[in-house]
């Protein structure tokens, strides 16, 4: 049996997102909790994946990006976020889509740093081949406070935007607006895929608690080689192509 159905299918392709709710069971997702604080809290030494996206010169991280995970840890290839996102992903992008990279973002409680509005394929190379789809899944609720996504419905059907850098090399960041868009609060273990294109952006916490989440990212196994060849992996600076 599908996992998603034709419509929700049409809906992503049309819409440039999708909810897809219930993907992870509770104990899955205490799983990834338990590996997820391992990370933050440096057990799991990822330092030379790690920044803050904020921008920020500050001692604290505000938004904490680590990138490539499961090249500390390839187990998380064989668990179940890792095969159950792919799954889908290849339901809504084709038989070819594998996965390009994948990377943790936690936005720390009581800093109100927002991830502005862009668009991912700013940060990539140009492909002849633009099917691209991120995963976006919840390790906390995530609501309005805490910094859950925001997504301007058919946007990836427009030509990119200009895009600029935040701060001391911070995320990229384009022009985008609450009112022409919807939010899409999460319980632990949703998600929402999302396509390349698609402008989105989240709040700054404003909460107590800290907002986690775990990302996918996806493409045609030939974009991926096409990426490697150039000497693409994600793991390097950021960069602008507009």
């Amino acid at each position: 049996m599908p996992f998603i159905s034709k419509e929700q299918v049409a809906f992503f392709k049309e819409e440039g997102y999708l909810l897809v709710l219930n993907v992870l069971s509770p104990k899955e997702v205490d799983y990834y909790s338990k590996l997820y604080n391992s990370f933050l809290n440096n057990e799991i030494d990822a330092t030379s994946y790690r920044s803050d996206l904020s921008g920020s010169d500050g001692v604290q991280e505000k938004i904490t990006q680590i990138m490539v995970p499961s090249k500390l840890m390839p187990e998380l290839l064989q668990r179940p976020f890792h095969q159950k996102s792919l799954r889908i992903a290849k339901q809504l992008m084709g038989d070819d889509i594998e996965l390009d990279f994948d990377m943790l973002i936690n936005k720390a409680p009581n800093t109100n740093a927002i991830t502005p509005w862009h668009q991912d394929t700013a940060y990539w190379i140009n492909m002849p081949d633009k099917r691209a789809a991120s995963c976006w899944l919840a390790i906390d609720p995530a609501f309005k406070d805490n910094g859950c996504m925001w997504y301007t419905p058919k946007s990836h059907r427009s030509p990119l935007l200009p895009h600029t850098q935040t701060g001391n090399k911070g995320a990229l960041q384009c022009e985008g607006s609450e009112e022409n868009s919807v939010c899409i609060p999460l319980k632990p273990g949703s998600c929402v895929f999302h396509a390349g294109g698609t402008l989105h952006y989240s709040r700054g916490n404003s909460t107590n608690d800290n907002r986690r989440a775990m990302i996918t990212n996806f493409r045609p196994k030939a974009m991926i080689a096409l990426e490697r060849a150039q000497g693409v992996d994600h793991t390097g600076e950021r960069k602008t192509r507009i």
